[in-house]
């Protein structure tokens, strides 16, 4: 029941007040109770029309003094108690609660026919998407070569994330964050925003979204810039994410890795494949085939031995330097045509069959010699893709152990992964730390995209 100032005053009296008037107080009410307030207005004693009953069948008469009939025991709750106490106090014989704030002051009265509800509270929403490695077949994904050949990727989540963090305002008002970069964009309104190279990742994604409200979306990520971990299309469906929990239609997965592409690829014109939106927003372990007319995720049944063995013989080791993506992928299209770079994507799509195999068998021995064949073979697609100084991390990790490994994403920088057998981690990880590489431990993601609400009290 939510009472205000002048209807709470219908509860209470003063120890000054005759039985009559009381009578006359809960009549008005309607609730069979009143409560007995000092002179600081503390509430120190309630009084019911049956209390009342009973002192009329004996001596005291309509004129007495309240005083009497009060009962100084009463039940009561404090402001900001939680629904399931106070459900709890009128389940057993009470009929209505007081709620004192502090100071014992009456601010509601709570029945078993009118409980008020909670007020609307400020409600935010959020989003998390997993960061992603590729195996194998990376640019066969492209749409000017599959379109015409097919593609074939092997790629997996990993529990690294882009988190985001959306509030909508009152007025159609825009402040966008960026936790890594440590900047700031602010605008009377979505459309008002504009790509400059400050923050144009965001501002794609919400102006493709288009929301009809004003508001606050705050982006952070577990993972470097330039990682080669899909990094720009992580971000991006996190943001969507976000967007999706206030609409009444969801849109599904395949729509909003749709949306992620055409955010990244299609308005800010960055180059690159299909299988980092796909691959974040289904999450776990796919096999993805790429034709002109369908995009398939097929989830890879992995046997639980088999993915925990992969991430004990996995390591993610950071090449020291942010990629350049853009120069790769263009080097790559300029060399689409070339019949070495056919031979070397055809060769792609075949080892990341070979790698399917490996890994529904259980054989990871072979599987990490495969990852070997396919960086050789991105190296044939594109030189670009490495450097003197990133062969130079290759050959030393496969001297330190490593069966085989492959930089990740388009290239030109980021982290290798590297498989290690058995008995050999630690060797490797010692060797590579003390040449100053940066080594990770990773787990893999089976969730994909994950978003929620929130209320927020204040």
């Amino acid at each position: 029941m939510n009472n205000g100032t002048a209807t709470l005053a219908k509860f209470t009296v003063t120890a000054a007040a005759t039985i009559g008037e009381v009578l006359k107080r809960i009549d008005a009410n309607k609730s069979g109770i009143a409560f007995l307030i000092d002179d600081g207005g503390c509430v120190v004693g309630a009084v019911t029309d049956g209390d009342i009953r009973r002192r009329l069948l004996g001596n005291s008469t309509l004129g007495d003094a309240i005083e009497s009939c009060v009962n100084r025991q009463f039940v009561s709750a404090r402001q900001g108690a939680d629904r399931e106490s106070i459900l709890k106090l009128l389940d057993d014989r009470i009929h209505t609660v007081p709620i004192l704030d502090q100071d014992g002051r009456l601010v509601d009265v709570y029945s078993r026919e009118r409980f008020r509800l909670d007020d609307e509270q400020e409600v935010f929403s959020r989003a998390r998407a997993p960061a992603r490695i590729s195996f194998g077949g990376g640019g066969t994904d492209m749409t000017r070569y599959f379109s015409q050949n097919g593609g074939a990727v092997i790629n997996a989540t990993i529990a690294l994330y882009a988190h985001a963090t959306l509030r909508r305002r009152s007025d159609r008002s825009v402040r966008l964050y960026s936790h890594d970069l440590r900047e700031t964009v602010e605008a009377p309104s979505v459309d008002a925003l504009t790509f400059d190279g400050h923050l144009d990742l965001l501002k794609a994604a919400v102006k493709l979204i288009d929301p009809p409200y004003g508001f606050e979306l705050e982006v952070a990520a577990d993972f470097p810039v330039g990682s080669g971990l899909g990094g720009s299309a992580v971000v991006t469906t996190a943001i969507i994410g976000c967007f999706n929990e206030f609409r009444s239609d969801y849109w599904n997965r395949h729509q909003i890795a749709e949306m992620a592409f055409q955010s990244e690829r299609l308005m800010l014109k960055i180059p690159g494949g299909w299988q980092d939106q796909y691959a974040t927003v289904f999450g776990g372990f796919n096999y993805m085939e790429f034709t002109a007319d369908d995009n398939e995720v097929v989830p890879l049944r992995l046997h639980g031995d088999v993915l925990r063995e992969l991430e004990e013989s996995m390591v993610l080791v950071h090449t020291g330097q942010n990629r350049t993506p853009e120069f790769v992928h263009d080097d790559q299209t300029r060399k689409r045509e070339v019949p070495s770079a056919e031979d070397a994507a055809r060769r792609l799509k075949e080892i990341t069959q070979e790698m399917k195999k490996c890994l529904l068998r259980g054989r990871l021995a072979g599987y990490g010699e495969l990852l070997n064949d396919a960086w050789e073979a991105k190296r044939a697609l594109s030189p670009a893709v490495a450097s003197s100084a990133f062969d130079d991390i290759y050959s030393f990790a496969l001297r330190c152990g490593a069966a085989g490994g492959k930089l990740l994403g388009a290239g030109g920088g980021g982290y290798f992964v590297f498989f290690v057998k058995p008995f050999r981690r630690m060797k490797f990880l010692t060797a590579m730390e003390e040449q100053g590489y940066d080594c990770l431990r990773f787990y893999f993601d089976d969730d994909g995209l994950q978003s929620w609400r929130i209320r927020v009290p204040d």
